[in-house]
This record gives C-alpha cells, sequence and structure tokens, in this order.
C-alpha cells in the first residue's frame, strides 16, 4: 500500500517533538516535505526525519527562493495533506490556501484567535470543500487520550451530572521554552497561554461533561497575577450546564499552586480525572466502592495523526476532529475572558451543543489508496473488517451522512470489498 503523501508545515518545538514522530509511526503516512519561515528552523526539524528517507523530503521556507515557496507546496501532486503547525494569529490563511488547493488540513488548535475568526474560517472552509473536496481536521490531542474517554464512559454510567469542580495551577517561567517563542511572549492574541494552552482543558471538560451537560452559560473573574503572563494569567468562573448543573473553573499559569484536576459528580457517584489517571467512586459513605485505573501517558498526537490519515484514506471525516468541535473549545475559553473584561458579566453559549450546530459532514471522496488499503493496513481479519464497517454504518445513519443502501454502494464500489464477503 502506498502511504498518503504529507508536508509538515512548520518547524517549532511542537512540530519536531510531536508532530513529525507521529507522522513517521503512522504507516499511512508519508513525510513529502517540510516547510518553516526560515531554511535553518526547516533544515532542524528535518533531523528528526531517518537517514534512509530523509533524501527523499523536500525543504521549503520563506527565505529559500524560487520554487520553494509554500504555495510551490500546494502545487505539488504528490502531496495530499498538510499538517499545520504555526502562530496562533497566522494560521488560518495558512489553512485556506491548503483548502484552496485541494490539500486536506490538519491545523493545531486553537482553530483560530478568537470565535469570529473561526466561523469566517468554517464558512469558508464548507464553501471551498464542495469544490476542492478538501477537509479540514483540528488536532485536539487531548481527544485522542485514552484516560479522558475513559472518564467521559464512567460518568455516564453515574447517572445525572450533579456538579463539577476544574482546577489546574502552574507556574510557566520565563524560562519556559514555549514561553521563549516570540509569539508567545508577547501574544497578539486574547488570553495569552489561556488560549494558547487552555483550550486543551475546556476541551477535557467538554469530553467529560458530553452534549447533555453542555455549558449554557458562565460568570467568570480574570486577573493578572505573574506580570510575564500578559493579559491575563489566572481564571475563576462559575459555569451552568443545559442540564441545570453548577460547576467552577479555576484555573492559573502564574501561581505557585499545584493542581490538575477535574471532578464530576454524579447522582450515584463521582469521577475524578486527571489525565493519564482515573478514579471512580461508586455509591457514598462506607457502602462506597473506589475504583483507579491508569493509562499510558501519552500526548495522544500519534494517536490524532494516525486517525487523520484514515480519514483520508476512507473519505470520512473523524467526528472527534471537527472543526465546529474545535470552535466549541474555543468559545467556552473566549466567554470567560469577556466575562472577566467586563467585571463577571454573565455570559450565554451558541456554539456548545454540537449535535445542533455540527452540519452534515461533507461525503468526500477517497483517496486513490482506496479503503480496502486502509482496512488492510488497520485490520487483521476479513471477520474484523466486517464488524468495523458494519459499526460505521450505525454511525454514518445516526450522523445523518449517508443512508444504508448508500453506504452499501460505497463501500461495494470504492473499496471493492466484495470478494471478501463484506
Amino acid at each position: 500500500m502506498d502511504p498518503v503523501g504529507i508536508a509538515i508545515i512548520g518547524g517549532g518545538i511542537f512540530v519536531k517533538e510531536q508532530h513529525i514522530p507521529a507522522a513517521l509511526a503512522s504507516p499511512l503516512l508519508s513525510v513529502k516535505a517540510i516547510w518553516s519561515r526560515s531554511l535553518r528552523t526547516a533544515k532542524e526539524a528535518a533531523k528528526l526525519i531517518p537517514g534512509d528517507t530523509a533524501t527523499s523530503v523536500e525543504l521549503y521556507s520563506s527565505d529559500s527562493g524560487e520554487s520553494k515557496s509554500y504555495e510551490d507546496i500546494l502545487k505539488r501532486q504528490d502531496i495530499a495533506g498538510v499538517v499545520i503547525a504555526l502562530p496562533i494569529v497566522d494560521q488560518p490563511k495558512f489553512i485556506e490556501k491548503a483548502l484552496a488547493a485541494g490539500k486536506h488540513v490538519l491545523a493545531e488548535k486553537p482553530i483560530a484567535k478568537d470565535v469570529a475568526t473561526a466561523l469566517k474560517l468554517i464558512e469558508y472552509y464548507k464553501t471551498v470543500s464542495a469544490e476542492t473536496n478538501a477537509s479540514l481536521a483540528i488536532a485536539e490531542n487531548f481527544r485522542f487520550n485514552q484516560g479522558w474517554a475513559y472518564a467521559a464512559e464512567e460518568i455516564k454510567k453515574l447517572g445525572k451530572v450533579t456538579g463539577f469542580v476544574v482546577r489546574m495551577n502552574s507556574m510557566i517561567q520565563t524560562s519556559n521554552r514555549y514561553y521563549k517563542t516570540p509569539w508567545r511572549t508577547v501574544p497578539e492574541y486574547q488570553g495569552g497561554f489561556h488560549l494558547d494552552g487552555g483550550v486543551h482543558f475546556t476541551a477535557a471538560l467538554r469530553r467529560l461533561l458530553g452534549s447533555e451537560n453542555a455549558i449554557e452559560s458562565l460568570i467568570a473573574q480574570t486577573s493578572l497575577v505573574s506580570s510575564h503572563l500578559a493579559p491575563v494569567d489566572s481564571i475563576n468562573a462559575v459555569m451552568k450546564t443545559k442540564s441545570g448543573a453548577v460547576g467552577s473553573y479555576i484555573t492559573s499559569m502564574g501561581t505557585t499552586m499545584e493542581a490538575f484536576e477535574f471532578h464530576v459528580a454524579c447522582e450515584r457517584g463521582v469521577v475524578k480525572a486527571e489525565g493519564a489517571k482515573v478514579v471512580t467512586v461508586r455509591g457514598t459513605g462506607q457502602d462506597a466502592v473506589v475504583e483507579e485505573k491508569v493509562f499510558e501517558k501519552t500526548s495522544g498526537v500519534k494517536e490524532e495523526v494516525h486517525a487523520w490519515a484514515e480519514s483520508i484514506l476512507s473519505g470520512i471525516p473523524n467526528p472527534e476532529q471537527a472543526p465546529e468541535l474545535a470552535l466549541g473549545d474555543l468559545e467556552l475559553m473566549e466567554k470567560m475572558l469577556i466575562s472577566g473584561d467586563r467585571d463577571g458579566a454573565r455570559q450565554k453559549l451558541e456554539y456548545q451543543h454540537v449535535e445542533e450546530f455540527l452540519e452534515p459532514l461533507p461525503q468526500l471522496r477517497v483517496h486513490p489508496v482506496g479503503i480496502r488499503s486502509l482496512s488492510c493496513a488497520v485490520h487483521k481479519d476479513v471477520n474484523e473488517l466486517a464488524d468495523s464497517l458494519d459499526l460505521l454504518d450505525v454511525f454514518l445513519e445516526q450522523c445523518n451522512l449517508v443512508d444504508h443502501a448508500g453506504f452499501a454502494e460505497f463501500v461495494n464500489s470504492q473499496a471493492k470489498l466484495g470478494d471478501l464477503g463484506v
């Protein structure tokens, strides 16, 4: 099976430590090119490519001269997708150019610097993808951590959510290598590190609460404790869900306190999630049963990049990478910041009900490698493949993406699985 050719756009810390290793780890992808603002940083990123394949990876940059620009990458027929990790304010224009060129995009969170910009980007995506067939996925790696998914399922087992508390406290020092990145040191966007890193935590909270407990309103106070983390580094918010539950969201990136915990109380117990560790308490008092489960610590980036590759091959966008989900993560953070700026004025949220806001995903053409090649890489036997396709069929029907007969015809024509008995 020929893997999907991709380009890495960016040469920063996260690209070198996460994106490139993740792309190399997926048998479904082949890194064909790297672009960065300078040839120097592109070369640094390219050092991570193994010697046997490094010679086939071409380098592009803003200072490399003729035929080595970002636009030149987008002209290449052997590159089907791009992984984009650039400064927050710059990223949307790179995304739009890639989509216009018909390239599938996996872009780092946050989706944009604010909700208004994100809405314009999503609208542009919907318009252009209808013509170019390109897909837009937003990389929120917390959605691919096993711990958060497990905790969300445990919460569902314990009945109605009655309350929640989120506490995340840390100190980002001036010596922090991410802080030393110029665009983070003097941010040109709201919230500083809360927008850059904080959307991970709003994504985690939304994952735990589920759509039935979507946040509908909030009030917040914000402050700047450590002057080097302007404009704000601390948020204390009170939130109310559509189900009526009230919870608190307390976080600071400039405090001497330390905490990282998500507590969700339910009718029949409580779940405490700390990323890789989840503690479930079933019942109350002396009759309570405590269960602790620890998962392998992982960033989730390898999983998200591989999932993106699968979506390109199948022609079906991964719902966990939907731009609308990322919009909800961004909105929750933005509303806390706005409320803080307005001395605690109540804010109502519009884009948390994903099942209502999310329109049917575009039905993309299958990548030339085809579903059959994808399934051979992912599944070990025909029975497992058949079961997976049955589940996918049900999911697509429920999401109103295609009808049952249409999906069966799609599988038979695109994947040619008739000879496998599927």
